[in-house]
């Protein structure tokens, strides 16, 4: 089984990538979160920083790409490929509606004839392998026969998929009845990704689907970092690499913005998952949240770490039951 690393905005951008993969191997491929190439066809600096390799090799990373513009994409997997990618992931998941409104992300899964032709003009001229991470339908899950379809017209180098609607967003359950339709249909190598979050979650999965080779994590492995290594029968996060890997990533983050202030608001993203690895993390979770300075930050952290026991179950109770 691969496990891969779903981009998250704001959470898994380069720095966080490098930090993971230094503290808990097991991922088989990182995927970036989206640029969005524009008609200007410049990649901004802040793009650069993330796309332009450098470094620590070994780490197998993906640049996901989100436009409904068949020419910006073009644009824009011609420079990835001279930066030496050799894959790039088009993003047809995004269901933010500023993203949506413009016919991006998952907007394009709403025009099914204009997303045929989007992928025609794509696929007859990029030099690079492309994968595809889609959701099942923009309001129902009736939608994905034809998508399906679509996709099926054009060598997809990997189709990923999120079982659920544009207009779920994240919630609910999954439509495991749609992806079961790609597992008979999909003549790509497919991925599945949504709401695996323990080693359990992700047994259950492939014995439901044993054909499937690939899985993507997002919430679950940030929320525990040692997710992908204990899904292969590797051994858990222990308190020590635990906290060796915040440390690194506070300070790191703390470098790069040349502000620890900025650094303790990027980390609280991260314990909005990572606290539920601590038994009993309600109430320090709730004192981190309020802190303001980075003193106060640091305290609660070191709080955390020496007060709470790790949790025998690393079920992600943040679903249900939310601190931040």
């Amino acid at each position: 089984m691969y496990e891969y690393f779903a981009p998250m905005e704001g959470v898994t951008g380069r720095l966080f990538r490098r930090v993971h993969s230094r503290y808990f191997p097991g991922v088989d491929k990182y995927f970036m979160p989206f640029v969005s190439p524009g008609k200007d066809r410049v990649f901004s600096r802040k793009d650069l920083r993330e796309l332009t390799p450098e470094g620590e090799p070994g780490v197998p990373e993906v640049p996901q790409l989100l436009t409904c513009q068949a020419e910006d994409f073009l644009w824009a997997a011609e420079r990835l490929a001279d930066l030496g990618y050799g894959e790039v992931n088009l993003n047809l998941g995004c269901p933010s509606g500023t993203v949506t409104a413009k016919g991006k992300g998952a907007g394009l899964l709403r025009d099914p004839e204009g997303l045929d032709r989007f992928l025609d003009q794509i696929f007859r001229r990029v030099r690079v392998a492309v994968s595809i991470k889609t959701r099942v339908g923009f309001q129902s899950p009736e939608e994905f026969e034809g998508l399906l379809a679509c996709f099926g017209r054009y060598p997809c180098a990997e189709l990923i998929v999120h079982p659920r609607v544009r207009t779920e967003f994240y919630k609910g359950g999954v439509h495991l009845e749609a992806f079961a339709l790609a597992v008979e249909r999909s003549g790509a190598p497919l991925c599945y990704n949504g709401d695996l979050t323990t080693p359990g979650e992700i047994a259950a999965f492939r014995q439901r689907f044993p054909t499937v080779e690939r899985v993507m994590l997002g919430r679950g492995l940030v929320g525990d970092p040692a997710l992908a290594a204990k899904a292969k029968g590797g051994a858990p996060a222990d308190r020590t690499r635990l906290r060796s890997f915040h440390d690194d990533l506070y300070e790191g983050y703390a470098q790069a913005f040349g502000s620890r202030h900025n650094a303790m608001l990027r980390m609280k993203e991260l314990w909005f998952y990572l606290i539920w690895l601590f038994e009993g993390g309600e109430r320090l979770g709730k004192a981190l949240k309020k802190a303001r300075t980075p003193a106060e930050y640091e305290a609660r952290v070191e709080d955390i770490f020496r007060e709470l026991p790790l949790s025998a179950d690393s079920a992600a109770l943040w679903r249900e039951r939310p601190i931040f």
